[in-house]
Order: structure tokens, then C-alpha cells, then sequence
């Protein structure tokens, strides 16, 4: 699998993403924000940052950017697009995703490892995850709390698309939700960072796996549907 790592201006997780990828066993390559296909590339990754300084609101100039038409089509097409904190709030904006992420309710930024819960073991992201299995992975937002409203919610219970939640909800996001799927199941947008836990002397590997599982996808897939 080769992945298209999505730098905008003010990302500053692309270096993991990119890390994550190879160190799962794929290939991955820079792509700029300016650039308008990604058709040589198997999979998306949009990291983390501040895309365009956060300005205006998280997530919302990126949503604009030349490439926001390739990844949508890299989703239509059935392609794994992963997305993580900003990542997360440009796949809401740009309509990938429901729902919205707002200011954290204590309005600080919180950085530290969180304990998560795989709810949703039977996606292609996290089909090498228990289900109820306990993860840890760092946070680092201060936009991070899930909003959505009830008929969005409902939906997404009723399609078991909630796939991680918090164990210590930081952010008062809705229902502990920290992050979820499209409902084709090849977009995964999560606040937590996956990429930041590879190594267990870093104080959690337990991101590896998501990473493998991506560079696995069309087995992965396959089996999962």
C-alpha cells in the first residue's frame, strides 16, 4: 500500500503519519495541499497540526484547499482515508464525516495519553483490536469535543459506527466519542493519536496495529464486508 501523507500549512504530525505508515510496513510520500489528484496513491492520511493557523475556525480553510476534491474522490472510491485531530476536524468539514469538533469544555489545551475503548472491532481499521479492548493513545487538542446532534447520534449507534471511545472523557465530547467511521467504513476520523503510540518505550505501540491493518486494507477490507 502506498499513502498519500496531506501536508497544509501548520501540519505538524505529517512526520509521525508518514513514520507510522512505513513502520507498518507500507510506503508513504508527502503530498502538498496545492496538488489536485491523488490517484497514484492507495490510501489517505491527513495528520495533525493547525492547517492554515487554525484561523477562522479548526479544519474549515483546509476544507477549501485544492486537494480536498482528490480525497473525497479517494473516498468514493473506497480507498482507506484516515484522518487524526485536525485530520479529524478537516474530514467533518469537508462533509466525509457528521458532526462537528468544538472547543474543549475546560478551554485548554489538553496534552497527555489517554485510555481508550475499541467499541467497534469489526472495521478495517481496527479489526486487530478486541472488542472492549483498552488503548492508550496521546492526546493533544483544544478543539477536540465531538458534537453532534441527536438524529446524527442515532444514526451513528444504530450503524455501529462509533468506533473509539474515551475512557476519561477530556473534552466533554457527546457520549465519550472519540472517534468514528463513514458509513462505507473507509473514512476514520478520531481525536487521539495512533501515530504518536509505536513504540512501547514511548509509553504505548498500541497505534501499530491500526497502521497494519491499513497496509492490509484490501484483504482487510474484504473480509471485514
Amino acid at each position: 500500500m502506498k499513502f498519500a501523507v496531506v501536508k497544509f500549512p501548520g501540519s505538524n504530525c505529517d512526520r509521525d503519519m508518514l513514520n507510522a505508515a512505513i513502520k507498518a510496513g507500507g510506503e508513504a510520500e508527502y503530498v502538498d495541499y496545492r496538488e489536485t489528484s491523488l490517484e497514484a496513491y492507495d490510501g489517505v492520511l491527513i495528520p495533525g497540526g493547525f492547517s492554515f493557523g487554525d484561523y477562522l475556525r479548526s479544519g474549515a480553510m483546509a476544507s477549501v484547499a485544492p486537494i480536498t476534491r482528490a480525497i473525497k474522490e479517494a473516498a468514493a472510491a473506497g480507498k482507506p482515508v484516515l484522518g487524526v485531530c485536525n485530520g479529524f476536524q478537516i474530514l467533518t468539514e469537508i462533509g466525509l464525516l457528521p458532526g462537528a469538533l468544538i472547543f474543549n469544555d475546560t478551554h485548554t489545551f489538553i496534552s497527555r495519553n489517554e485510555v481508550l475503548t475499541i467499541t467497534n472491532n469489526e472495521t478495517a481499521f481496527t479489526s486487530g483490536y478486541e472488542k472492549g479492548e483498552a488503548v492508550t493513545f496521546p492526546v493533544a487538542h483544544g478543539e477536540g469535543h465531538y458534537y453532534c446532534d441527536d438524529e446524527t447520534y442515532d444514526t451513528l449507534v444504530e450503524n455501529d459506527r462509533i468506533v473509539l471511545t474515551y475512557n476519561d472523557n477530556p473534552n466533554g465530547s457527546r457520549a465519550d466519542i472519540a472517534g468514528i467511521v463513514n458509513e462505507a467504513g473507509n473514512v476514520f476520523g478520531l481525536m487521539p493519536h495512533p501515530e504518536r503510540a509505536l513504540e512501547t518505550l514511548l509509553g504505548s505501540d498500541d497505534g501499530l496495529r491500526l497502521f497494519e491493518k491499513m497496509n492490509a486494507w484490501e484483504a482487510n477490507h474484504d473480509h471485514i464486508h
